[in-house]
């Protein structure tokens, strides 16, 4: 009798954790990827990092012109919003693998995009509240 709770299914050597654990082997967004090497895991850290440093440049960003039409600055903030949304996923599949050093890519990499493109550290003149906001509204939790 198979006691492992699978039936007749052929069991998975795959171990997907539900708790947070250090580590490198690990699967960040699609299967078998970084793998087990330590040279791959450093360039998914580097990923998700960028990844989340660009939903940041997205929620700041300036790219509809007060020339362009109605209905194009229309389908262009759509079309930022969206890969917006598509990119704040992926980051937050990459923070599901569980593991902490993905987590703590994410972060900085959080920070490190606000710190660019939101704080005013950078910023060489000041602006009104209204020029400081990007083209699209903020990104807000359903909670």
């Amino acid at each position: 009798m198979d006691h492992s709770g699978m039936g007749n299914m052929a069991p998975d050597k795959r171990y997907t954790h539900m708790t947070f654990f250090w580590g490198k082997t690990s699967e960040i967004l699609f299967r078998g990827w970084p793998g087990t090497r330590a040279g791959m895991y450093s360039l998914a850290l580097i990923v998700v990092f960028l990844l989340a440093v660009l939903v940041e440049w997205f929620n700041f960003c300036r790219v509809v012109r007060p020339r362009w039409g109605h209905t194009a600055a229309g389908l262009a903030q759509t079309a930022m919003y969206a890969v917006r949304v598509g990119l704040a996923y992926l980051v937050m599949l990459a923070v599901m693998s569980f593991n902490v050093g993905v987590l703590i890519a994410v972060i900085l990499g959080h920070a490190s995009g606000f710190f660019l493109f939101g704080s005013s550290v950078l910023r060489t003149r000041k602006l009104s509240a209204e020029g400081t906001k990007g083209d699209l509204p903020p990104m807000a939790c359903a909670c």
